[in-house]
């Protein structure tokens, strides 16, 4: 018998980033351990085809538009949650910047903006956004998805492994001031349907999967069953931690 602490039963989630990779993944998670789950996303049709696809395993979903860049967006997407389904207990954070290869001498300020935007400042747009709303059910659980980046470093790529570094510092002072809420990052590895830096699959496969120990990317659902865990009662002794699923890109 599965222990009933991994349920999550009479819980309401919003997943930020629902449209496709580790987000999809999540949400459905979410919604298989059952529950319910607003799916958040600036590509609504995506948002959409994830909640529909909640509804058609007997979910419930709702779909919401959601600019991460915008406050105002952020307490509507919050907002229309806690209408639908009468509360909020987890936020679950996935938004991140497709960023172009650049070194610090090379980035303009415009690129630099938007994926401290998009990747940190979202986050906390989000969270102020809903932990209001997590501490009038009692507790609640932020998870924010950070990256093996945020330990190590990828040259070219200085201001997203800025922000994946800052989103678990982030994580860390949340859970100081709001231990309630418990709050926590998860690092992937590179991640199959996340990844858009090569020109096809099988490109990606061979230039990454060799830099993981155990010789391969990781999927959307191995992030996801690791958020559910995050996300339910069986977590709840921890908080302002990282988890690691990287395939052992760090341990060497």
């Amino acid at each position: 018998m599965i222990d009933p602490g991994f349920t999550l039963e009479k819980k309401i989630a919003i997943v930020v980033g629902a449209a496709n990779g580790i987000g999809r993944a999540t949400a459905l998670a979410f919604a298989a351990a059952g529950a319910k789950v607003a799916c958040a996303d600036v590509e609504e049709p995506g948002a959409k085809t994830t909640a529909a696809e909640v509804e058609a395993g007997g979910g419930q979903a709702l779909a919401v538009h959601l600019d991460v860049t915008d406050g105002a967006s952020c307490r509507g997407a919050v907002a229309a949650t806690v209408q639908r389904f009468g509360g909020l207990d987890v936020l679950m954070y996935g938004a991140a910047d497709s960023d172009k290869a650049a070194t610090v001498l090379e980035m303009d300020e415009a690129a630099w903006d938007r994926v401290i935007r998009i990747n940190l400042t979202g986050a906390f747009l989000m969270a102020k956004a809903a932990i209001p709303a997590m501490i009038t059910r009692g507790g609640g659980s932020v998870i924010l998805i950070a990256s093996q980046l945020g330990r190590v470093a990828s040259p070219g790529r200085p201001a997203y492994c800025a922000t994946k570094g800052a989103l678990i510092q982030l994580a860390k002072v949340l859970a100081a001031d709001h231990a309630a809420q418990g709050a926590n990052t998860i690092s992937p590895g590179a991640i199959g349907r996340m990844l858009r830096r090569w020109k096809d699959m099988d490109e990606a496969r061979k230039m990454m999967g060799p830099k993981h120990l155990l010789g391969r990317l990781g999927l959307p659902i191995e992030i996801a069953r690791a958020a559910v865990y995050l996300a339910s009662d069986a977590s709840t002794f921890m908080t302002g931690s990282d988890l690691l699923i990287d395939g052992g890109y760090t341990a060497v």
